[in-house]
């Protein structure tokens, strides 16, 4: 038996220490929460991506009373981004929140299933993926690949079909 150890690297930060284009992006994902449709959770979740192309796809999260056929705000932009640019590399993406229901006020993290499909698209692209996580206190929490919010994610050349 060997045990192991696995190193994560992350940044916490103020929203007013990131770069203007990355600030910009926490904007927009803080607007795309205003779109979620939430009437059962009250949690209101924005994601907003930079592709390499300089566009920006927004998305929020999506409820449904036929849980869980409701869809959360990273998946909305990620596969919209993936449908609309599918050639396009991801830079960054950005997630914003906020409760009708109580006062958020640490960081929220993605749920494993958002967690995956980001690791898929970094995967797809070759290339890391920044996650910048924002709280309504304006902490943010960056890490500068997938891997760092999934450390075990989920993949296997062998599924793909050759």
């Amino acid at each position: 038996m060997q045990e192991k150890k696995i190193e994560l690297s992350f940044i916490l930060a103020h929203l007013s220490e990131l770069s203007a284009q990355e600030q910009q992006l926490v904007a927009n994902a803080k607007a795309a929460f205003k779109t979620a449709y939430a009437p059962y959770s009250g949690f209101l979740v924005g994601a907003s991506v930079l592709l390499e192309n300089g566009e920006v796809i927004n998305g929020s999260n999506q409820e449904n009373v036929a849980y869980p056929s409701g869809l959360c705000a990273e998946r909305v932009a990620l596969f919209y981004a993936g449908a609309k640019f599918p050639d396009v590399k991801i830079n960054t993406v950005a997630i914003s929140v906020l409760s009708k229901n109580f006062e958020v006020k640490d960081v929220i993290s993605p749920c494993g299933a958002c967690r995956q499909v980001m690791a898929e698209y970094e995967d797809k692209q070759h290339r890391p993926i920044k996650v910048i996580l924002h709280s309504p206190t304006d902490e943010v929490l960056i890490t500068n690949r997938v891997e760092d919010l999934l450390p075990f994610m989920f993949k296997s050349p062998l599924l793909k079909q050759h």
